[in-house]
């Protein structure tokens, strides 16, 4: 076992208006706040993070934000820079599979905007994975390491990292990588850090995500290069996401 702080983190994705995410947000902290020794996160649609900030502000419920421009203010019409969410959000999840497949990111992109995230205070939940075709293929380990590396060009702050191993055939399906499969990609995940800073590899937290529930997330957590999980549906659910916070705590 390690010392590293487990994390739990919801992505809400483009769900919830900013009466329900509120309301989904007190709920949240109302169920967690006896749990110790797990990072907890939650992350809700833009229009949302003023007023849910307000909420768990002093609480040990964190704040994320879905994405972050890597450029500064300007003439980005519909981007939100690093100055926009200070104050606001602690993390900023980078490189999610929806972003790269629907908006064309890139890895060189997303390594763009976890330096800016960083740079700006921000930890940075850099996200990466193979679809079916790739894990058909018998690549999936080399495709992630190099997705990984790519990513990370030029990445300097390690102690403001967090990786998401999110295999792209398990998110939203209901069906979820075994712990064997998610152990073998978060073990990759750590290796990539070992090469590029190994005095990081050992405190670089690897989260799994891709259809993580209650029913699955003990047997996850018992695996040594998991340190968590970043949640998309359960996350929408107060009494479920906080089942896995539970589980990840020490209490």
């Amino acid at each position: 076992m390690t010392d590293r702080t487990p994390v739990i983190a919801g992505n809400w994705k483009m769900n919830t208006d900013v009466e329900s995410g509120t309301k989904l947000a007190e709920e949240i902290l109302a169920l967690s706040a006896s749990a110790s020794g797990v990072e907890k996160i939650v992350c809700p649609p833009f229009i949302s993070l003023t007023s849910i900030s307000q909420v768990l502000a002093g609480s040990s419920v964190r704040v994320g934000a879905q994405n972050v421009s890597a450029n500064g203010n300007g003439a980005f019409t519909g981007e939100v820079s690093t100055s926009m969410l200070n104050g606001l959000v602690s993390h900023a999840i980078v490189g999610h599979s929806e972003r790269r497949a629907m908006n064309g990111e890139t890895s060189a992109d997303v390594a763009s905007k976890a330096i800016a995230a960083v740079d700006a205070g921000l930890v940075a939940i850099l996200c990466v994975g193979e679809d079916l075709g790739v894990r058909k293929t018998g690549e999936a380990a080399a495709f992630v390491s190099a997705q990984l590396e790519e990513s990370l060009a030029g990445f300097s702050q390690w102690d403001s990292l967090i990786i998401a191993y999110e295999p792209v055939w398990a998110i939203g399906t209901g069906e979820a990588a075994t712990s064997d499969q998610a152990q073998e990609m978060t073990a990759v995940c750590r290796d990539v850090v070992r090469k590029l800073a190994p005095d990081a590899a050992d405190s670089v937290r690897v989260l799994y995500g891709g259809s993580v529930n209650s029913g699955n997330i003990s047997e996850l957590l018992t695996q040594p290069d998991i340190d968590g999980a970043l949640v998309g549906g359960a996350s929408l659910k107060a009494d479920e996401f906080s089942k896995l916070i539970a589980a990840a705590s020490s209490n």
